[in-house]
């Protein structure tokens, strides 16, 4: 056996946890998958801070909750490491660099946008994000779309926002309850698991397979109320604090409001619930117009982090363009901050509240029925989400008007890459933006 495997890992210090989570929410490109890769591959091969088994664990459960998993299971990693403070503190630097970042760049879009360089990358880019949606479609489909039911409530989604505008959470509670009454009279279309089984083993983990559970994360219910209330009590006096200082009926107050409405209806990832933003941020709000809310997704897809910290560039766009505070850096910067805060806490919430039961009990997990049918309906509300992204594209002067060929060819050519050449996002992105620099150059 090798040698590395033979040596026990030795248990991190709070300091030597931070600096890890620091480094991964700088490093983590590529989306959820590759996140939850990353994390596997450090602390489950390399650094052997937990187990394969109480990895998987942990990752099934994230995977139920709505909200950026990949986030959620950092969160739950450091809690179990290093207690409450260290899942504050794996959560919070799992975001902030790509907080940041994004801020950095939605500045330099706002003021530099209009030159044609940036204009020329940002063109190609947009079709190589129709692309990424519609096969982020094509993977959650192959996964979850298993039988002909699936298949009609998947349908019935896609019509249900493009042909009749439902609002997103319409749509959801209603695929839960098409699954709900599905399983209870034909319970056999669902009775199959979704736990991910694993028999590998890299030696043995500070917190192992048979590792007992800590203090901390025994599940008892004095500890949940205290949480459950601790979540709350933060949730309400910031948005108490908001409604004081700004009113209810205001930039910030609205658009705390409204992101944690949306981090309550993230069940499938980032891209299921951007039909919602799009249609508070765009269409209800105005905070942003259409074209910018794709240049965000694009922006949001070149930084590490969750793809859902685009909805730190909606606020900052928001806060920008409706400045409050007559200072239009200051109030986007706010708006950002107040919209990454009010998307991320249910996050902190769930892991705090729900894992020292999910831990204790160290049982499989299953996804429920209206689970499998609400994931069924997101992959419907996806495909809508990335013909419309298609539409603004192809046609951008409208319907009528001329269809642009170029664009069209480029989301053809992006998703061969994606599905036959095996490309990442991040090649993909990179590539399309050397065309647009490219043909920036040769034109002028």
């Amino acid at each position: 056996m090798n040698k590395s495997v033979d040596k026990s890992p030795v248990v991190p210090t709070i300091k030597q946890a931070f600096l890890y989570w620091l480094k991964l929410g700088f490093i983590s490109f590529g989306g959820p998958a590759s996140q939850i890769a990353i994390m596997h591959h450090d602390l489950v091969e390399n650094k052997r801070w937990i187990s394969e088994k109480r990895f998987l664990h942990a990752l099934n459960y994230c995977m139920v909750l709505p909200g950026p998993e990949a986030q959620q299971l950092a969160i739950y990693i450091g809690w179990l490491m290093h207690r409450t403070l260290g899942g504050v503190v794996a959560g919070c630097l799992f975001v902030l660099p790509s907080l940041i970042i994004l801020m950095a760049l939605s500045y330099i879009y706002i003021q530099f946008g209009h030159l044609s360089a940036i204009a020329s990358v940002m063109y190609w880019i947009k079709p190589a994000i129709v692309a990424i949606v519609l096969f982020a479609a094509y993977r959650i489909a192959s996964k979850t779309l298993k039988n002909k039911v699936l298949w009609i409530v998947s349908i019935l989604s896609f019509l249900a926002i493009t042909v009749f505008k439902l609002p997103f959470p319409i749509i959801v509670l209603s695929a839960a309850i098409i699954g709900y009454l599905i399983n209870r009279y034909y319970p056999f279309l669902f009775a199959h698991s979704w736990q991910v089984a694993s028999h590998k083993t890299y030696g043995k983990a500070i917190i192992d397979d048979d590792t007992p559970t800590p203090a901390h994360a025994i599940f008892n219910w004095q500890c949940l109320f205290r949480m459950l209330l601790v979540g709350l009590v933060i949730w309400i006096i910031a948005m108490a604090g908001l409604t004081l200082i700004y009113g209810w009926n205001t930039l910030y107050t609205q658009m705390a409001w409204f992101f944690t409405k949306a981090a309550l209806l993230t069940f499938g990832g980032a891209y299921a619930v951007l039909p919602y933003v799009y249609q508070g941020a765009v269409t209800h709000f105005n905070w942003l117009t259409a074209e910018q809310m794709m240049d965000g997704l694009a922006l949001g897809e070149t930084t590490p982090g969750p793809l859902i910290m685009v909805v730190a560039f909606v606020g900052f766009v928001g806060g920008w363009s409706h400045d409050v505070i007559q200072n239009p850096i200051l109030s986007a910067i706010l708006a950002a901050a107040i919209v990454t805060f009010f998307t991320f806490l249910p996050s902190f919430i769930f892991i705090f509240v729900g894992a020292p039961f999910i831990e204790s009990t160290q049982k499989n997990l299953n996804f429920t029925a209206p689970l499998a049918a609400i994931s069924a309906a997101v992959v419907g509300v996806i495909v809508s989400l990335a013909l419309f992204f298609g539409q603004h594209i192809i046609f951008p002067n409208g319907l009528e008007a001329n269809i642009d060929e170029v664009a069209g060819a480029a989301i053809i050519v992006a998703g061969f890459m994606l599905l036959k050449l095996k490309s990442n996002i991040m090649q993909l992105i990179t590539i399309f933006a050397a065309f647009g620099l490219l043909q920036n150059l040769i034109q002028n």
